[in-house]
């Protein structure tokens, strides 16, 4: 039943990524308008109150469905239940879109670096759809660093390959910490951190030219932010999206 905060939606389509990960496109009763970079709160009902949660949004604002990159988290008050959500099933859906973790097209900044680990790609994924749809040239080079335990696990790996061929203004680098899982993998090799800091001094992106975004898990982001900072990054240079709260 639509509220004043909440609507309907139906889910489309369903893609399955791994065993815990999949894509999935909503559609909602009532389109909603936002940002590429911002998120939306997805809601089931449960007794005594609706159980929430927020999704960065993959899909460009001009498309008419809502496309996820979702994770089911075991033990999880919502994913494992988002799940078991059949194509033509229905979902509840905050009305706005929210977030700030948004493409910086102000500061003047030419370079801006990227770093995510698995589902944490969905808001470049956003950005870079936009951008593309315009067919408008793209002032900026732009690099992205994509993080996972296995290539399985790189949800749009292959969308993201092909924008990179296409357009010489994106660099994509891929890159799993177990590579000994897949010994064919001819890619880049370690944690997101590692790799960071790599293409950072390859790519000659420095603070003085550089908007810097880091999402995902939030022990990677304060790796990499500890690596931006120590490389003279100042703090309003960095924006940054934490999928879960670190445990203390």
């Amino acid at each position: 039943m639509s509220s004043p905060a909440h609507m309907t939606a139906i889910v489309t389509s369903r893609r399955d990524i791994a065993s815990d990960l999949w894509i999935v496109r909503i559609r909602p009763e009532e389109p909603i308008g936002f940002r590429a970079g911002q998120y939306v709160t997805i809601g089931l009902a449960a007794s005594p109150r609706m159980i929430e949660r927020p999704y960065s949004l993959a899909s460009a604002p001009l498309e008419p469905e809502l496309e996820f990159f979702l994770e089911r988290v075991t033990g999880g008050q919502l994913s494992p239940q988002l799940y078991d959500i059949p194509v033509g099933g229905q979902v509840f859906m905050r009305r706005v879109a929210k977030g700030r973790f948004v493409f910086d097209d102000e500061s003047g900044r030419r370079n801006h670096f990227m770093v995510a680990t698995v589902t944490g790609v969905a808001p470049y994924v956003s950005s870079l759809r936009q951008m593309i749809a315009r067919a408008e040239p793209v002032p900026y080079r732009i690099a992205l660093i994509h993080a996972a335990s296995v290539p399985d696990e790189l949800g749009y790996a292959e969308e993201l390959s092909a924008f990179a061929r296409e357009h010489p203004w994106l660099t994509y680098v891929p890159t799993v910490s177990r590579p000994w899982l897949v010994p064919d993998w001819d890619s880049e090799r370690g944690r997101a951190e590692d790799v960071a800091r790599k293409y950072l001094d390859q790519l000659g992106f420095t603070a003085a030219d550089t908007t810097a975004y880091v999402c995902g898990n939030p022990n990677m982001v304060a790796n990499v932010k500890g690596i931006l900072y120590r490389a003279g990054f100042a703090k309003t240079s960095v924006r940054e999206e934490l999928y879960w709260v670190a445990e203390k």
